[in-house]
């Protein structure tokens, strides 16, 4: 039984943490991409705004990484 337990946690921890790694990318990464390429919106946003969003995003990917890391500590022997 500990073994089929095993496998669904590590299972429920890499989708955590691929779900941490989506976030950073579309909300850091993305962002800093298009800055870099000076890309140009229709509707230019305000650097607050920018910046927040980071920050929240990266705030999401953290928290979801944390969470993987805790569900791994559920692992059997």
């Amino acid at each position: 039984m500990s073994l089929v337990h095993n496998e669904r946690t590590k299972l429920l921890a890499g989708a955590l943490n691929t779900a941490a790694s989506s976030c950073f990318t579309i909300g850091v990464l993305a962002p800093m991409a298009a800055a870099f390429y000076n890309v140009k919106a229709d509707n230019p946003v305000s650097t607050g705004l920018v910046v927040a969003g980071l920050v929240v995003w990266l705030f999401a990917a953290a928290v979801l990484h944390i969470a993987a890391r805790r569900v791994l500590g559920e692992l059997k022997e």
